[in-house]
This record gives C-alpha cells, structure tokens and sequence, in this order.
C-alpha cells in the first residue's frame, strides 16, 4: 500500500509541521514511506468517518498509517490498487467550496422616512451584507478575504464558519462537495477571533498546554499533548517567549504579534482541516502582521484549509497569499489568485501603477468608486462578466476531488489529529461532541483558573482587607452588647447590617466572568468544553477564598460583640457567614451573566439587595407587611441569614433581656429614678395580680423573637434555604450560558 503515497501529489504528501517536530526529536522516525507504517484499509463499500478517525491515535504513537482509498475517480469505479493512481493524480485532497452566499438584516429606521432607496447591496427595509458571494479554498492554499471597512469580511468569514443561522443565509457551503452539518464542522475547523482573549497571567507555554488539554483527546497521554504543544511553539515563533505572560494593562508580557500568534495557538492545537481567521493582523505593525501570515501559510502547507479577512495587506503580505476574494458592500470584484489583479484591473480600464502597491491601489479604487451614487456596481458587473468566460485548465480536463471521508482519512494518516476523535465512533454523528469527559473539562478549568488567580494575590488581599475593615468598624460600634432592652436593638442593627453585608461583598465578584465573557465564547462555539464544567470550575475556584473570609469576618465580630452560644454558637455563626457569602456570590455570579456591562451590573446589584434588605424582617416584621408584597419578602435573601443568626443568638433558654423596671427603658418615663420606677412597678403588679420585682424576668430570647416574627422556620432551616438559594442561582446562570452563548448572528 505504499504505493498511495508513492502517488499522491506533492500538495498531498505534506505532513503536519507539529508532526515533523514531534519526529525530529524521536531518532529513527518513520517517514510515510516506511515499513513499519500501518496499513489501514478501507473497503469498497462506503466506509464511516468514524472508522476513518480509529487510526489517529496510531498516527501519533510513532506509527504512520496508510489509508486506502477506493472509489475516487470520477467515474465512481476501481478499488486503490486498480484506479487509485487515475483517483489521486489531478484531485484536491480538501476544497470548501461556496455559491450565492446571501445574508442580510433588518435595517433600524431613523426619522420619518419609511421607505428605503433601493441601490446596490439593499433591499427595502433590509441591508444585504452578502450578496451572492461565490468561491472556494483549497488545501495548502490561503484564501484571503479583502475589503473596506463595512464591505462584508467579517460576515462572510462567520458564515463560512457556521456563525450564522442557517435560516438566515441563503446558498451552499459544501466540503469536497458534500454539505457540512455544523457537528461535523466544530470537529474539523477552528475559529481565531479578530480581539487576543487571553488568560494574563498565565505564560504562553502554560496557555497552550491548557488548550491542548481542553482540545485534544484524552487518550493521548501527557508526554504527547506536551511534545505537541512545544513543536506548536516552534511553528508559531514562540520559544523566546514560551515562559512569558501574556500580560494585560498593568502586568506587562507578551508583544502585540507574539499575542496574536498565541490567539492563533490555542485554537489550532488540534490542527484542524479548516482555519478561519477574523482579520489576524489588525492593529499589528508590519513586521508583526508579516510573521502572523508566514506562520498562517505553514499552517496552510500542513494540509489545513485557511481562510482569513485582511483589511489592507503590504506588498510583502500579498506575496504569501494564494487566492484573493475582494468585496464591495457585500459583493465580490475581484476572485482569484494575486498575480492577476494586473490583468484585470488594466482590461477594466484601471491600469495598477508599477510603483504603487496593488491592494492599495484596488483597496482606494474601491472607495472612490462606493463614493459615487453607482457605487462599485460597473466593477461587479465586470467581475461578474469575467467569471462568467470558461477557462479551459492546463490538463484538458476537469479536476475532481476526493470524498470527504476518504480525504479526512488520508490528512489523519498524515498526522493531523481531529478533536475528539476516537475509535469507538463508528458514524459521523458518532463523534463526541467534546473530546474529554465532564470531570477531565472541570479538573483543567479549576487548575487553569487557580493557575492565572494565585499570580494575582492582591485581588484576594484586598478582599480580605475589606472584610476585616469593616468586621473591626462593627466590632468597636457593637462591642459587648448588654442584655437589656438596648442591647436587644442594638442585636437586631448588626446582624441586620451584617448579613447584608455579606452579600454587598460579594459584588466584587460581577466583573470576572464579565471579564471572561469573551473567552467563554470563543472557547465554547467551537466545544473545548461543556458550560456545566464552566459553572462547576467557577464554583469549586470561588468556595475556598468564602471560607476564609468567612472565619476572619466571625473571629474579628462574633466574640468582640459579645455573641452568645460559646463554640457551637461560633462555629454556626461561621456557617452562615459562609452561606451568606455562597448564596452572594451565586446571585452576582448569575446577574454577570445577564448583565453585559459592569457599571450596569453594580447599579443593579445594589438595588436589588436595598430591596432583599427591605423586606428581610429587619425595618418591618413580617405579620405588618401587606400581602401583596409578602411573596417578595420569602425571596429576600438577606431574610434567612438574618433569621438564622437571631435565632442562635436568642433561641437559648435560660437568658433574660429585660428584668423589672427595665420595662421602662425606650419609653417617656424611662427619664424617672429608681426609686419611682419600682413604686409604679409595684402599683403594675398589683393591678396585674402579679408578683413582679426588680429581678423578674419580662423578656426573654422566645419573646424576642416572637416580637420579630420569627417563628416559621428553625435556624437549620433558614441554613439550608440559603445555600439552596446559592445552587438556585448556579443553576440559573447556567441556563444564561445555554441561552446566551449561541455565538450565532440571526
């Protein structure tokens, strides 16, 4: 079976440079040709793209294997060994090919005027981003998208992508002339947004080892995700900087090309058949936009099909490109290779200058030409007369292509390893939708998150300094409360301010996942991993730093204020301050996920707990407020925590808050001596029939908390509700993620 390679054409034979890498560092590799090299065979019946992805874990365990390929000429007859040479010679192993792309939106109306004019690249009430856009890209092959700002790239990078509701955009997208599903597409293709989402502080070496780790299949073993991620390194450019930050605004790392190459980095770990790149060389100067093409262009001889929008290529950009797709408000001018935009523009009457750079020139044409009330219509007529013209090839005759399923088979038997794909897949539909399992995808994200956390201690100082501040301001107003009346609204004013407390602390939590908002998509559009991991990662990382703040808030208050209950009113206090803090930060953690802004999110946070404050018990009971507003008081979250604690505080027998002429304290004649206040004591009793003396109990802890209400649920009770309310809130942010992170336009 050799001799399939023997054959195959020199595009074809290119192996994976991250395979390469991992050869040159083992003595004695085996090349394509060795004979060692595994044989796998397909039969003449259509075999299953899963059983095409079983030898991928051999073709990096230090085997090469040979796929067989039969029933590939274009008459559909012959196996591999008869036919195999007239399959192979002259067909393109990979080519996307696109056909009357159209896509376009509801336009928002401005003014009175309730008509639109009609002219090139709009409709009545609509605006079409993409207007019959043809093309195709081929393998070994860069397709560049180009175009003023607003012409479309973006959007005809997305829809080739899948980001687009297929409702809403009309033509065909098909891979060696099969139609893609979106499955199949997230396991072969990857996607590098135009913004650098990077973790800061974790090292460039550490951001693609975490992304291998997500990408990558957990059968490889970690000696292969690393030897992997070290030839990425080497392709990418990166071994000055392997052990460098990526950094951000205050901490300094990474340069602006050495970012945007790592951004390509994590998404191609998995070396993908197809590529899109959202303009990767924006905002980098010309050096920098040069490496990031030149590194694009090895990706593209690797075997992978790239496609990318470039605003405004140099000279020297253009020489690495292979195929142009120009466009004018969503319709192409020009389509084909780089040496013919001489030609074309000089029969269009727009001869380029030889001293002027090419794309400058077409780029500047364009606009004058959008600036005109015609707009760019004569050049897209133009184009549009030229495609139409048949171009006789070189070899006489039209090139076919292999199927999909035997060119995936042959790009892993050249070492190109597809996410997630594993022997046990016997079907398309068969491959995982995720390459590792749910506790593998949550054990990473915990350790990526502690990873780029303990570099950046000064968050969780502050916090804690915070908690302190303000357990020593409510330890010196409240210190060793009395057990009198005053003392008793003195109780009620701090666990009040206390438990609200708690959760106004946890607002600091609002900008981090806002923060991580983009990372999270970008990550999961194309299934790194499951948003359950995502919520169980964010939860398991956020308790222990609860746990700490929630002891040195209790030892800085419980004792200062003189709390009842000893140890066990101390350790329960502790669990509730923990609760508080658990369910605070699973309702700020929710609301990040609604709210996109952070200035918005903390207005809102603070209203809403001003209201839980409200109707938590505390400024009226709860038998005084009207029964249209008492369902709001059961969702106040402030209301069991407080509950909680003032029922550990006076749900103790034995313990008296008001003996004798203490009843007088709080009223007009509290200003009375001694002396008058047990005279009218006396006369009280003796009204009352009743023995009462200095010493008689009046109010006990049951009274008090009779008096507030408080009598429906025990402070267990009130416990567990709160944090159920903090895995209430986890739940819901989850469901934010699922509704929230479609990463599709409509």
């Amino acid at each position: 079976m050799s001799r399939f390679f023997d054959k195959i054409s020199p595009l074809d034979r290119r192996s994976s440079p991250l395979e390469d890498a991992d050869d040159a560092s083992r003595p004695g590799a085996l090349q394509h040709h060795s004979p060692r090299a595994a044989s796998y065979s397909a039969s003449d019946a259509s075999v299953s793209l899963g059983q095409l992805f079983r030898p991928v874990g051999h073709a990096h365990n230090g085997h090469h294997v040979v796929v067989q390929l039969g029933k590939v000429a274009s008459d559909g007859k012959g196996t591999a060994e008869e036919g195999g040479d007239r399959a192979i010679s002259g067909s393109l192993p990979f080519v996307l090919a696109f056909s009357n792309l159209t896509y376009s939106v509801r336009r928002s109306r401005k003014g009175c005027s309730l008509f639109w004019r009609s002219d090139a690249g709009e409709e009545q009430g609509r605006k079409v981003l993409l207007n019959a856009i043809s093309g195709e890209a081929r393998e070994g092959e860069i397709l560049a998208v180009l175009g003023a700002s607003g012409s479309g790239k973006s959007t005809l990078i997305d829809a080739l992508a899948n980001r687009i509701v297929r409702e809403s955009l009309e033509g065909c997208i098909t891979l060696n002339g099969e139609k893609l599903e979106g499955r199949l597409l997230k396991v072969i293709s990857a996607y590098v947004m135009q913004d650098d989402l990077l973790y800061p502080m974790l090292t460039v070496e550490e951001t693609l080892m975490f992304s291998a780790e997500f990408r990558l299949p957990r059968y490889l073993s970690a000696a292969k995700k690393m030897s992997r991620v070290q030839a990425l390194i080497d392709q990418l450019g990166l071994r000055a900087a392997a052990g460098t930050i990526i950094g951000d605004e205050i901490h300094r790392g990474v340069s602006g090309g050495e970012r945007r190459r790592v951004s390509i980095g994590i998404d191609i770990i998995h070396d993908p058949i197809l590529l899109f790149l959202d303009e990767p060389t924006s905002g980098l100067d010309s050096t920098s936009a040069y490496m990031v093409v030149k590194v694009l262009q090895r990706i593209a001889h690797s075997g992978s099909v790239v496609i990318t929008s470039v605003h405004q290529p140099s000279y020297r950009i253009l020489c690495l490109l292979d195929r142009l797709l120009i466009i004018s408000r969503g319709s192409t001018v020009y389509a084909g290779p780089p040496t013919g935009l001489h030609p074309f523009f000089s029969d269009f009457g727009q001869p380029i200058p030889d001293n002027e750079s090419p794309t400058e020139f077409v780029l500047d044409l364009i606009r004058e030409l959008e600036a005109t009330p015609e707009g760019a219509k004569s050049l897209v007529e133009f184009n549009h007369a030229r495609q139409a013209v048949p171009v006789v090839s070189a070899g006489g005759g039209e090139k076919t292509f292999v199927s999909l399923e035997d060119a995936i088979g042959a790009s892993i038997s050249r070492g190109k390893l597809v996410s997630g794909a594993e022997g046990t897949a016997t079907t398309a539909a068969a491959v995982p939708k995720h390459a590792n399992p749910f506790w593998m995808e949550t054990l990473v994200l915990t350790k990526r998150s502690l990873a780029n956390t303990r570099r950046m201690p000064e968050l969780f100082v502050m916090r804690l300094g915070l908690v302190l501040v303000t357990g020593f301001i409510f330890a010196t107003i409240f210190w060793r409360l009395d057990d009198t009346p005053k003392g008793v609204q003195e109780r009620l004013g701090f666990f009040a301010i206390a438990m609200s407390t708690m959760f106004y602390t946890c607002a600091d939590a609002l900008p981090i996942f806002i923060q991580e908002r983009n990372i999270f998509m970008r990550e999961t559009a194309y299934n790194a991993y499951r948003r359950s991991s995502y919520v169980l990662s964010h939860s398991l990382v956020g308790f222990p730093p609860l746990v700490l703040l929630s002891i040195a808030f209790a030892l800085t208050t419980f004792f200062a204020v003189g709390l009842a209950g000893g140890l066990q009113g101390f350790v329960f206090f502790v669990l509730m301050v923990l609760a508080s803090f658990w369910t605070g930060s699973g309702f700020v953690t929710f609301l990040s996920g609604v709210v996109p802004h952070v200035m918005l999110g903390y207005t809102v946070v603070v209203a809403i707990l001003a209201y839980f404050l409200l109707f938590s018990g505390f400024f009226i009971n709860r038998d005084r407020i009207h029964d249209y507003w008492i369902w709001f008081h059961y969702l106040s979250l402030v209301k069991y925590p407080y509950e909680a604690v003032m029922q550990n505080e006076f749900g103790r027998a034995g313990r008296c808050f008001s003996r004798g002429v203490q009843i007088f304290d709080n009223t007009p004649v509290e200003g009375l001596t001694e002396a008058a206040k047990e005279r009218a004591l006396a006369a009280i009793s003796s009204a009352l029939g009743m023995n009462m003396t200095s010493t008689t109990c009046m109010t006990t802890g049951a009274d008090v908390l009779r008096q507030q209400s408080i009598t429906q649920l025990g402070k267990w009770g009130c416990l567990w509700v709160t944090v159920a309310w903090g895995f209430f809130f986890r739940g819901l942010f989850y469901v934010t993620l699922l509704l929230g992170s479609k990463n599709k336009r409509r």
